[in-house]
């Protein structure tokens, strides 16, 4: 018997409409998933992809000087491990204020890095009576690059052979034994005075507008000693044109071999290095840090990178970027009593 006619028709179109309402809405769901994937902000795959165009190195000092090299030799290794070139700008003045201060107010985005001074990031703070930046809340630290060694010198003619003949005669001069330095507040400059304050030497200290002029006096005769970096004297002292006092390491340095630390030389606990690091502005993305530390890490541990360093009197300091920023706190407490027993300011 064949089908009603109405049973075929009653039991059949009701069948196909719903097929294709269903092809209707997967095809409407499919469209949405697109737009919702075309519609996401495009930072995220861009942050993905890191580093997706060159960075910026902001160095707040004139080129040439140990800590611009060392930043160049930085950007250069740390470059070639991201596959993107690091472009060093040299943004001088202020004792490093200026070019610090431009990148505290760079987008924290992970294309734009400083490089940090001791002198700039933990005794600025403390010198000047009005600072564009506040180092703990405006930067976040990557890692330390390394430790510059200071030495004490005298001039030839001087009549001492280690510290505590220096602290000796200081004492006789009523107007105190003179030691040039850089510059008002810088790292040597501190540790003038923390000698001062732990030995009781009367020392006088005299600042340069640079280590050049202050080298250049001491080695002829117009001021008896001078604090300074050990790859600015080295030359120097090995040709005995300069008499090396002490270093501040913690140990001695190999450059120096035979030159002994303060704390050998009677004075505890005096280490004074001058460091320099890599920081990015608060907020960069912890992986993007992360990322930075692990590279700039990788660059220190090359023996070809570590060998330039050295060279320029700076001993390489691989670590975390937690270990960096606990050293910055622990410097800009300690640095702060110093400048305060000291009186040093700048207005």
């Amino acid at each position: 018997m064949k089908p009603h006619p109405f049973l075929i028709q009653h039991s059949h179109v009701p069948l196909a409409s719903a097929m294709q309402r269903r092809r209707k809405l997967l095809a409407l769901s499919a469209l949405l998933c697109l737009g919702a994937v075309a519609g996401m902000p495009k930072a995220t795959h861009a942050q993905d992809v890191w580093p997706s165009k060159p960075l910026r190195l902001i160095v707040p000092f004139t080129p040439g000087g140990v800590t611009d090299t060392s930043g160049r030799l930085i950007a250069e290794s740390l470059g070639k491990r991201l596959g993107q070139q690091i472009v060093v700008d040299n943004k001088p003045g202020a004792s490093g204020n200026i070019g610090t201060a431009l990148a505290k107010s760079a987008p924290a985005d992970g294309y734009t890095l400083v490089l940090g001074f001791d002198g700039t990031m933990v005794i600025n703070p403390h010198v000047f009576s009005k600072l564009p930046f506040d180092t703990a809340k405006d930067f976040a630290p990557v890692g330390k690059i390394g430790d510059a060694t200071l030495v004490l010198v005298a001039n030839p003619g001087v009549p001492v052979k280690g510290l505590a003949d220096v602290i000796a005669l200081s004492k006789t001069q009523p107007g105190g034994l003179s030691f040039g330095t850089s510059g008002t507040g810088g790292t040597p400059h501190i540790a003038g005075e923390l000698l001062k304050i732990r030995t009781g030497a009367n020392l006088t200290h005299v600042p340069y507008k640079g280590g050049g002029q202050a080298m250049t006096d001491v080695l002829g005769g117009t001021i008896p000693l001078v604090y300074t970096a050990v790859a600015g004297a080295h030359g120097h002292i090995k040709s005995g044109k300069l008499k090396a006092i002490a270093v501040s390491s913690a140990q001695r340095t190999s450059a120096l071999p035979d030159v002994p630390t303060f704390v050998e030389s009677g004075v505890a606990d005096f280490v004074v290095n001058s460091w320099v690091g890599l920081l990015a502005p608060v907020g960069t993305p912890a992986a993007v840090i992360t990322r930075l530390n692990t590279e700039l890490n990788a660059v220190l541990n090359d023996a070809a990178v570590r060998e330039k360093l050295r060279v320029m009197g700076i001993e390489p300091t691989p670590g975390t970027a937690e270990q960096y920023r606990d050293e910055i706190k622990r410097d800009l407490d300690r640095y702060g009593a110093v400048v305060k027993a000291a009186g040093i300011s700048i207005e």
